[in-house]
């Protein structure tokens, strides 16, 4: 895709397979529907608001915080909101100081998940149940990003709902919750999202009692907040014995509509069609 050519113009143009450019004409608004590094991490959005291109969706610094895992964290830690303890390191300090490293990751305790600061879709991602596992781990996770970041194994269900941005003046809507029930294998990896692969089911709505979804849904706003979130998000959490914690804010999550974030507004009785045209609407009041 080649952006506008001149100033003001909101015209883009695509390279067919046989090399000879066509053009989409004018655009009224994009829908970044791209996942990983240099889709959903800021970097598109920088790029459509240079050109001054309206989008659905966060904008460049809740894009970049929501990506990189460490920062997610650390910005929802100092919001008040849980989650599970980590540690970040970069591949110089896995060089350099490796003994260091895996001193600090005791504290983390077993098993632990060993994770790309910067992926998604859990590519690069390894549950770790024995110290001599984390060598191969941490090479995995260092052939996505040049930063791991590695949190406690947390005991719960996997829950998650969707939070849709509203017109200026009025708060985000959350949805009710989904449930990720893992049966047969060691966690929702890669494998089980995207190659379809068995031990897996996705329940929407989860099973939850009224407070405990009223509390989740506070948390998923203002987790969405505190992130300077836009548009839509979808928040997972554990439910834990201790309460809910954050696992991650997807600021583009998947939107098939089988995938989680529309399944759950639709159980909320937003339909696909409405969905997207109030994105849209969003989007576009909002530019």
């Amino acid at each position: 895709m080649r952006w506008p050519e001149r100033v003001g113009s909101r015209e883009l143009t695509v390279v067919g397979e046989d090399g000879v450019p066509f053009t989409l004409g004018p655009i009224d608004i994009v829908f970044p529907i791209l996942h990983g590094r240099f889709g959903e991490d800021g970097t598109v959005q920088g790029m459509l608001e240079l050109v001054d291109l309206p989008y659905v969706g966060s904008g460049v610094l809740a894009s970049s915080l929501g990506m990189d895992k460490h920062f997610t964290k650390t910005v929802l830690q100092a919001a008040g909101i849980a989650v599970a303890p980590w540690v970040r390191f970069t591949a110089h300090e896995w060089a350099t100081a490796p003994e260091e490293v895996l001193a600090s990751l005791g504290s983390l305790g077993s098993p632990a998940f060993v994770k790309p600061a910067r992926a998604g879709s859990s590519v690069g991602v390894s549950k770790v149940s024995t110290p001599d596992a984390f060598h191969a781990a941490i090479e995995l996770a260092l052939a996505e990003d040049s930063t791991v970041l590695v949190e406690t194994g947390l005991v719960g269900r996997e829950v998650e709902c969707a939070v849709l941005e509203s017109l200026p003046g009025e708060a985000p809507r959350v949805s009710v919750a989904g449930e990720v029930v893992v049966t047969g294998r060691d966690f929702y990896d890669f494998e089980a999202k995207y190659l379809d692969a068995p031990g897996i089911e996705l329940v929407c709505p989860a099973d939850l009692r009224p407070e405990q979804l009223s509390e989740m849904q506070d948390l998923a706003r203002r987790a969405f907040e505190a992130l300077g979130c836009a548009g839509l998000a979808r928040v997972d959490f554990f439910l834990t014995a201790d309460g809910f914690v954050v696992n991650e804010v997807n600021t583009m999550p998947g939107f098939t509509p089988i995938s989680m974030f529309p399944s759950c507004w639709l159980a909320s009785g937003l339909s696909y069609p409405e969905l997207i045209t109030e994105l849209i609407e969003v989007a576009r009041a909002r530019s």
